[in-house]
């Protein structure tokens, strides 16, 4: 697997930034009517997190050679969206039972709980309002693209999973086919709508479906060996949560090293599904780099 270029630190920077401004502008205004609740969503979406779902939105958009940067913006709204929702719903008393995260007391700890369910009511709709602004051509295949993968075959389907798998030893198969669905799905979302932004409404290659393929379990590998590895101030949120809890994790399935070895593999995969796209595959082979690199 290669390192970064020169540059994609800063490039992913900036577009963090533009995704915060993005998700700043796309949100209600806090002082909207109800105001406490718009007050909500935004402390849940704003002011923190990697935004890696929306670089993998900004990095694929790249493989076209003309894409609208509000078209683009439209959709890495949505996908962050969709996310914030799901982190603030597991955080949640009758999920994971947190109390922190980003670094910051969770939704339900700093406004209270009836409010943290409808904060997740209200960030999943804004992501469909936030895809209404794509243009014909490519805007049914995007929401058929977000609503698959937050779904019951997706991302709430994997946390059902998850919840029903405490204190249960999965099979490796097992495993990866919840965290395709709990995490996974929602980042090959992200690159498959940056591709159909750009290529309106065309469906992606295999190439690149393998990619996101790679990069959407190594993520959940690596958030498994960082559950074990870093402590909670690195990470924003409790460290140690999965095996306090009793989940199955790919450490607590196939070992510490293992688990390394997996997202290594993972993350060579994906580099080399980005050969036929050649230069133009630069940002997301440096995103699939920091994904399996990353720290916290």
């Amino acid at each position: 697997m290669t390192r970064t270029e020169p540059g994609f630190e800063a490039w992913c920077t900036g577009q963090a930034a533009r995704a915060e401004a993005a998700l700043a502008a796309c949100l209600p205004d806090e002082r909207q009517e109800p105001a406490r609740l718009h007050e909500a969503m935004r402390y849940a979406a704003l002011g923190g997190g990697k935004r890696v779902r929306p670089l993998l939105v900004y990095a694929a958009g790249e493989l076209a050679e003309d894409v609208a940067p509000a078209a683009l913006d439209a959709a890495a709204c949505a996908v962050e969206c969709i996310h914030a929702y799901s982190l603030v719903h597991d955080d949640l008393p009758c999920m994971d039972d947190d109390a922190l995260r980003r670094g910051r007391p969770t939704v339900h700890v700093q406004y209270d709980e009836a409010t943290a369910m409808l904060v997740g009511d209200g960030l999943q709709a804004q992501a469909f309002i936030s895809l209404g602004a794509l243009d014909a051509d490519c805007l049914a295949p995007a929401v058929r693209v977000l609503a698959a993968a937050s779904g019951s075959l997706g991302m709430v389907g994997g946390q059902a999973i998850d919840l029903s798998a405490v204190g249960r030893r999965l099979q490796a198969d097992e495993l990866e086919r919840m965290h395709r669905m709990k995490t996974g799905a929602l980042l090959e979302a992200s690159v498959t709508l940056g591709w159909l932004v750009g290529h309106r409404g065309e469906p992606p290659p295999a190439a690149l479906s393998d990619y996101a393929r790679a990069v959407g379990l190594a993520f959940q590998v690596v958030d498994d060996i960082l559950d074990v590895e870093a402590d909670t101030a690195t990470l924003g949120k409790t460290a140690g949560k999965d095996a306090d809890n009793g989940k199955p994790t790919y450490v607590s399935v196939l070992g510490l090293e293992p688990a390394r070895a997996l997202a290594s593999e993972l993350g060579r995969r994906a580099d080399a599904a980005l050969e036929v796209f050649g230069a133009r595959a630069a940002r997301l082979r440096g995103l699939a780099d920091l994904i399996v690199r990353r720290t916290s």
